[in-house]
């Protein structure tokens, strides 16, 4: 089934706004926490776990209602992503005006509060949303298509905080205008806006092709100890070898992310000495990078098939993780500038691979769910893309913990703009060796794949002669 451009235009559109918001609070949220905020890097790990933890107990939840749902006004899946629309662009606005004069235990509630708040809105948007995405291209050709519409306007919303950054941070005396409270408030107006804008045209743009998508009888019956269920059937799905290897081993993979965009912006301003442009910059060549690779992923898994050139990314991540660690390890031995454009082409590099990790994934759980789909004849499409999010957010949230709690194990201190030199050592090597330990990890677990193209393409020959 051929989907309309400007539906898979539109579908894609959504994962702007969602991607934008979540990636600037990634991003910078840690930063704000230690550094303006003045927290403790424990306490502040512990708000973002906490919160990271519930929006991955919540996703399954919120998936099993929005496949059993349909609503006469917005059909499947959209009544769910309108209410998180609004409630993600209210509490995004309340995380960033935290007074900075409260006390810690006060800091430390509302930031907890708000981050909570979000990540529950973030679910009632962003499971749907994934769901959708399968609902509207069960195609397997077609289903890679829709991903990349869907990482294309994800990576879009990922580059949207450097610019942002680079806009409302300027770097003024010191060159590092990221030390400004106001700068992030104002990036919060921007990044809510954005949220809503997006999240209405997703809804809009797709409704007629969501009216059309109906719910089985067996989706509408009352079920008891669902809740229950829920998890049963998650356990059970890390059993099955395709879904556990794709479930653990996205979780595991993007754990390097967490990383990166965690302890990042310390590691740039702190062992680099980089100001808030420079920083913009070369988060902004990570993800035009990852987005100008989609077409040259997709081109290689219809050739090759999915599981190869993920492989593949894998490696080139790896490679560029290893070029980006030489020049931490001689950076005190070169000019600001020079080391500035070494970096950047070792930062594109891990972009490009990067790009793979968003996208084929996804596209190759969306096949195995489509498989379970035929065998069983039970669409849990929104259940199954939940447990993939709980998965990775439990491991997410383990390192975001573990990482608060390295950077007072390190001995940093918010409070002092130049830290000591083995603070900066342990910045990169906390980084590095984190993001390079997942990918690995990654890597051998999705070895334990299995599911071919041509599996998926007699499976569905064989459903479509049957009905």
């Amino acid at each position: 089934m051929k989907l309309k451009f400007r539906t898979k235009l539109a579908y894609g559109v959504g994962n702007l706004g969602y991607g934008t918001m979540a990636q600037t609070v990634g991003n910078f949220i840690m930063f704000f926490g230690t550094s303006i905020m003045g927290l403790p890097g424990t306490l502040v790990g512990i708000a973002i776990a906490l919160s990271v933890f519930w929006d991955g107990i919540s996703d399954p939840i919120i998936g099993y209602f929005s496949d059993r749902h349909h609503s006469k006004v917005f059909g499947k899946r959209l009544g769910y992503m309108f209410v998180g629309t609004f409630g993600m662009a209210i509490f995004n606005l309340l995380l960033w005006i935290i007074p900075i004069d409260l006390s810690i235990s006060l800091k430390f509630c509302w930031l907890l509060v708000s981050l909570l708040a979000i990540e529950t809105f973030n679910t009632l948007f962003a499971t749907p949303y994934v769901a959708l995405g399968i609902d509207i291209a069960p195609d397997y050709n077609e289903q890679s298509s829709v991903q990349g519409f869907k990482t294309t306007f994800f990576i879009l919303g990922m580059i949207m905080p450097s610019i942002l950054m680079f806009i409302f941070m300027p770097s003024g005396e010191n060159g590092q205008g990221q030390f400004n409270q106001f700068a992030y408030i104002n990036i919060a107006y921007f990044t809510s806006a954005l949220c809503l804008i997006a999240g209405f045209i997703c809804i809009l743009g797709t409704i007629k092709t969501v009216q059309s998508l109906q719910t089985s009888s067996k989706r509408k019956r009352k079920e008891k100890n669902f809740f229950f269920k829920i998890f049963v059937l998650f356990f059970a799905s890390l059993k099955k070898k395709n879904y556990g290897s794709l479930i653990i081993g996205y979780s595991v993979a993007l754990i390097s992310a967490a990383f990166l965009t965690s302890v990042g912006m310390h590691l740039f301003t702190y062992s680099y000495h980089f100001g808030s442009s420079e920083i913009s910059l070369l988060m902004s060549f990570l993800f035009i990078s990852a987005i100008l690779s989609q077409p040259f992923w997709i081109y290689l898994s219809n050739r090759i098939d999915k599981k190869p050139a993920l492989n593949i990314s894998l490696v080139v991540i790896l490679i560029g993780i290893a070029l980006t660690g030489l020049t931490f390890i001689f950076r005190n031995m070169l000019e600001q500038n020079i080391l500035f454009w070494l970096v950047a082409p070792c930062i594109v590099f891990c972009g490009f691979g990067t790009g793979a990790l968003y996208s084929l994934p996804i596209s190759m759980y969306a096949d195995v769910i489509t498989m379970d789909k035929i065998k069983t004849g039970e669409d849990n499409t929104a259940i199954y893309s939940g447990f993939m999010t709980l998965a990775f957010n439990i491991a997410n949230c383990l390192s975001l913990l573990i990482i608060g709690v390295l950077l007072d194990l390190i001995k940093f201190d918010p409070k002092q703009p130049v830290q000591a030199l083995s603070v900066q050592n342990w910045l990169g090597i906390i980084v590095f060796f984190g993001c390079a330990l997942s990918i690995s990890l990654a890597m051998l677990i999705f070895s334990n794949y299995k599911l071919k193209r041509s599996d998926v393409l007699k499976a569905k020959m064989k459903d479509d002669n049957k009905n």
